[in-house]
């Protein structure tokens, strides 16, 4: 049996609570040259309705694994707040309460879907028409898993018009497998920005685990950004 090294693991536990804590420092202080949210400091925030069909591998997760309706808000958003059309990287951030009354956050941003490219933040000039990845791997109850959103044929019910993604999982290196959709539709009085904060670390998806070390690399980030106040109005 192989074992692991005296102090390994809490050297990596270590090491990864020093990065975020780099990173939380580095985005306050852009937050507070900005006098805005370090990253992602401009979007339109939409209403959210996720349709659930059940993937056809089972995750050990009933939130991947079976039917149901989720709706809430979502914020598409400029990370860097590059003016349009300059390339930018997109994200998708989603808020749900569930069932069970407790909220859910979701993060994606623009990757790619390949083996390697979901690991990879890719710039892209139309956030209605990139496919957007967690980045992070979560863990279910049997493995580590990817989520990912890719867009579908638009169409238009009304205008701006309503966004539609398929909603992908997969492991670290497997094939993506479809278990539901995401529309994102105006909500009643247009679009608009709002000060919403997500965290999904603090507010994970249902039967859905960030791995420990990502946990400490990534909880810094988000207490600094949350310590920014976010100006308000359309993008």
């Amino acid at each position: 049996m192989i074992r692991r090294a005296p102090g390994t693991q809490d050297f990596a536990v270590q090491a990864a609570k020093a990065a975020g804590s780099l990173l939380g420092a580095t985005f306050g202080a852009a937050g507070a040259l900005r006098r805005n949210k370090p990253l992602h400091p401009k979007g339109l925030v939409y209403d959210a309705l996720i349709r659930r069909v059940g993937s056809p591998i089972m995750w050990g997760c009933p939130w991947l694994d079976d039917e149901g309706t989720d709706a809430g808000a979502a914020r598409l958003s400029r990370a860097i707040g590059l003016p349009a059309p300059v390339p930018d990287i997109h994200g998708l951030a989603i808020t749900f309460t569930g069932d069970d009354g407790e909220r859910n956050d979701l993060l994606l941003a623009t990757t790619g879907l390949g083996r390697w490219g979901r690991f990879l933040l890719i710039p892209r000039s139309d956030p209605h028409t990139c496919s957007y990845g967690s980045l992070f791997p979560y863990r279910s109850s049997r493995d580590l898993v990817l989520l990912a959103a890719v867009p579908l044929p638009a169409f238009r019910p009304q205008e701006p018009p309503a966004v539609r993604f398929r909603l992908q999982a997969a492991g670290v290196a497997g094939h993506w497998h479809a278990f539901g959709t995401l529309e994102l539709s105006t909500p009643e009085g247009g679009l608009t920005d709002r000060p919403l904060r997500f965290n999904p670390v603090a507010y994970p998806l249902p039967g859905l685990r960030t791995p420990r070390a990502l946990q400490r690399l990534r909880e810094p980030a988000y207490i600094a950004a949350r310590r920014t106040p976010a100006r308000v109005g359309p993008r």
